[in-house]
């Protein structure tokens, strides 16, 4: 094949170039909340440690936020391929619980016994565990989230470091996690919906309907899922019905704007 002339290469890599930037900020103004419509924001969590289950995860349609152990064999590879289609990739933040005994920890875990040197220095090696992060949630952590101290240094550290946002998957009615986030102006959102803390399909499928009646009422819900085949067979059927539901789901980012944006609308229309 004779090569092309130097000019007309040039010429055909800026075009290209400029097919790909439309096409990603297409793909990005889809993900633009409407502020008529309930929205919904779906994080899978446990990623990294099977690369067939997180696979699926990255198959499902739409922008599923995909929560990686930090330490996981098959965090760096999976993460990267998440970002590369336009899913919110996530750090799940391995956290102490109260039945701690019980507890299988992933490597990377923040305890209550830490100094604030090692509780900082681990936390830096998890969030750099992970490429592409953009935000965290606690994995267990019913412990730890409930002891402000411990969530003020881990509230300080997201804040200096800047551009990260964090949910608080509230295993514990007792956290202080996300009332720390807000004093340190963190974007933040709390989980709504476990999806399958019972793994019966009819289960799943019911708990994702709550999810769905709850943003109707309040006008954003985020649901937290697993990568379970029962979870990814029941979401593979259901998000596709989304749209004609009058849902929109979006990265878990948006769904925060989106839930400010109505807070600072409901506050405006009371004052006046």
């Amino acid at each position: 094949m004779t090569p092309l002339p130097a000019i007309r290469q040039l010429v055909l890599a800026v075009w290209l170039g400029c097919i790909s930037t439309l096409v990603f900020a297409d793909d990005l103004s889809r993900e633009t909340p409407d502020s008529k419509l309930p929205g919904i924001a779906l994080i899978i969590d446990d990623l990294g440690n099977q690369r067939g289950a997180g696979k699926r995860v990255l198959a499902l349609p739409g922008p599923i936020a995909c929560a990686f152990l930090p330490h996981g064999p098959y965090t760096r590879t999976l993460a990267e391929q998440a970002f590369s289609r336009h899913k919110e990739v996530m750090l799940h933040l391995p956290m102490q619980a109260v039945d701690h005994e019980r507890a299988v920890y992933d490597k990377g875990v923040l305890t209550l016994d830490m100094t604030r040197q090692q509780f900082l220095e681990t936390l830096a090696g998890d969030i750099d565990a992970v490429p592409h992060v953009s935000g965290l949630n606690n994995h267990m952590g019913s412990l730890l989230t409930r002891h402000p101290g411990h969530m003020e240094w881990l509230m300080q550290a997201i804040s200096d470091r800047g551009g990260l946002f964090f949910v608080d998957s509230r295993t514990t009615t007792a956290t202080v996690a996300q009332r720390l986030a807000q004093e340190h102006s963190i974007p933040n959102i709390e989980r709504k919906v476990f999806l399958d803390n019972d793994p019966d399909p009819a289960a799943i499928r019911r708990q994702f309907r709550l999810l769905i009646a709850t943003a109707r009422r309040e006008g954003t819900a985020l649901g937290i899922g697993h990568p379970y085949p029962g979870t990814l067979d029941i979401l593979s059927e259901e998000l596709e019905k989304l749209e004609h539901q009058g849902i929109q789901l979006l990265p878990v980012s948006r769904l925060i704007e989106l839930q400010n944006e109505r807070k600072l609308a409901w506050q405006a229309s009371s004052s006046r």
